[in-house]
């Protein structure tokens, strides 16, 4: 699986890392999703599967080179760099959009998960009976999610490990969003938005030669919760992929089918139109404050074809879908252009 490629190929597999990280951070959007419509998804979950007991044996010999080798630690170096990359950067741009244009975003992320949709299916045949109901498990699983309403903030270290585990399904599972699981666990805010940035500023502390934040009480329990939840992403990833791993070759179209079931299930999640229960107001998602149902005048459902923006938004569901279906002829055109 693992292979040579040119620097073209390695800055472009940066930027899917950039995207993935991304989708992971927004809830409703899947980063498994993106690395199956950009193409690297079984790749990923390969090289995942070289985390075990051989690659660490490698380590502990200081077969370094050999180690870098067998886990594919160039294909994981750009992806999971571009990944982690984006939660400081270009993700605070996105950020920016959502609190600003979040009707365009949402648009946008519903046209890409469409054309996601197709991406898939074109070259799916199959359309036995197993595989028509595991597509419609996977539709009514992701419809379900949908409707599920978020528990309360836990930032016992143990829960938050557990969190680690089952937020990294989002990076593995195609349709499975983590943010969105994250928030159903009610520690999306906790893990994803006041730990990052707790370790952002560190991050610029440390570099500027401040360390007071050494005294800080809150600013180290922020730093032990990020540091346990990405042991246990690290963990998730590795026992997860594995598990995939097997499914995937012994089952592909059942799998397959299943996760364009998740896929479409999750359509309702960010339906542009509808409540956002994940919405942030002065860091807490909609239905923690208070313990209301509906909060603010956010009871948008369905289009307004009066609005202006209403004309907009559906504009930009084609440009989401459109960007897919490029990625998807760029990416079939270099496999030719590779196999000549």
């Amino acid at each position: 699986m693992a292979r040579n490629r040119s620097f073209l190929d390695k800055i472009l597999l940066f930027i899917k890392g950039l995207s993935m990280g991304l989708a992971n951070k927004v809830p409703g959007v899947s980063g498994g999703m993106v690395s199956f419509v950009f193409g690297f998804y079984e790749e990923l979950i390969y090289s995942f599967r070289k985390i075990n007991y051989k690659a660490f044996l490698l380590l502990y010999n200081r077969r370094f080179k050999s180690f870098y080798f067998y886990v594919n630690g160039t294909f994981l170096l750009l992806v999971m760099g571009g990944s982690v990359f984006s939660y400081f950067s270009v993700s605070l741009l996105l950020d920016y959009f959502l609190r600003y244009y979040e009707l365009y975003v949402w648009s946008a992320f519903f046209g890409m998960i469409i054309g996601s949709i197709y991406y898939i299916s074109k070259d799916f045949n199959d359309w036995s009976r197993s595989n028509i109901i595991s597509m419609v498990i996977g539709i009514a699983i992701g419809i379900a999610i949908s409707f599920m309403s978020p528990a309360k903030e836990n930032d016992n270290l143990w829960f938050v490990f557990f969190c680690g585990i089952v937020g990294v399904i989002g990076m593995t599972l195609p349709g499975l969003s983590g943010s969105f699981i994250l928030i159903l666990m009610g520690n999306y805010v906790l893990l994803l938005v006041d730990s990052v940035t707790m370790l952002y500023k560190t991050i610029i502390d440390v570099f500027t030669g401040d360390f007071s934040f050494m005294d800080s009480a809150s600013r180290i329990r922020y730093l032990k919760i990020i540091m346990v939840f990405t042991l246990g992403s690290g963990f998730g990833l590795v026992v997860i992929s594995h598990i995939l791993g097997y499914v995937l070759k012994r089952w592909h179209q059942i799998v397959t089918s299943l996760i364009i079931g998740f896929i479409a299930g999750s359509l309702g999640i960010v339906w542009p139109w509808k409540m956002e229960v994940y919405k942030i107001v002065n860091g807490k998602t909609l239905l923690d404050i208070n313990g209301d149902k509906v909060i603010e005048n956010y009871k948008r459902y369905m289009p307004d074809f009066s609005q202006q923006e209403t004309w907009i938004a559906i504009f930009f569901i084609f440009v989401g879908a459109l960007l897919v279906l490029l990625i998807d002829k760029y990416g079939s055109e270099r496999k030719e252009y590779n196999n000549e």
